[in-house]
């Protein structure tokens, strides 16, 4: 399966016809957080292709469709904050935010918090795991895991609910944004216990090798 993941900054190449050239034989997408509604849907309108997303950090506020209408949500769009759900054989989880550095500001959460959000997936994963004898095949979050790709100042320390998650529950990924990095030869890419995690800032295009039949 071609995984299209999208994350913090609106893409002149995806956002354009040339979309189509270039990623037309993409499966799924996944929006990572802080990319405005009218660019995940003008992608899903180009590719037709199924989007999932959560949010990030600077998700907030009012967003405005072209005719002036609030938008409240990305329409063609699937929020998957919080949940999950299984697609073309591969299941999915969503946590989007960031850590929290701002009293009362949506999308972010402090470390307890982040704990309580993964622990309240806990059911339904350990349901995968008797159903298709695993928990996860992809988490895609905003933030990364603390201690791998962050960063020291307070907006970007990572989520240490991520590390106990892969250790846990095992998901073959963890797409993460938030931490903006410009591409030398390889996009940043660390092993963790059983999990590849990936910087996906701004975009990236990956293949994912879908589950036996029956899984």
């Amino acid at each position: 399966m071609k995984v299209l993941a999208l994350s913090d900054e609106v893409v002149p190449l995806i956002y354009s016809p040339q979309v189509r050239e270039h990623f037309s034989d993409v499966d799924l997408i996944l929006g990572c957080g802080d990319v405005p509604y009218y660019y995940l849907e003008y992608v899903v309108s180009m590719l037709d292709r199924p989007l999932y997303y959560v949010h990030g950090n600077h998700d907030i506020g009012k967003q405005y469709k072209a005719d002036g209408r609030v938008a409240e949500r990305a329409e063609g769009c699937t929020v998957l904050d919080g949940r999950l759900t299984k697609h073309g054989g591969l299941l999915l989880g969503g946590l989007g935010g960031s850590v929290r550095y701002r009293p009362d500001a949506p999308n972010q959460y402090s470390q307890p918090e982040m704990t309580v959000r993964m622990w309240r997936m806990a059911l339904q994963l350990w349901i995968n795991r008797l159903q298709h004898g695993r928990c996860l095949d992809v988490l895609f979050t905003h933030s990364p895991p603390f201690g791998i790709h962050d960063q020291p100042d307070p907006a970007h320390v990572g989520f240490r609910a991520f590390l106990a998650f892969m250790q846990r529950f095992e998901p073959r990924y963890l797409l993460h944004g938030h931490c903006h990095v410009r591409y030398t030869s390889e996009p940043p890419r660390t092993r963790f216990h059983n999990t590849d995690v990936l910087n996906i800032y701004p975009y990236r295009l990956l293949e994912i090798n879908l589950p036996a039949v029956g899984g």
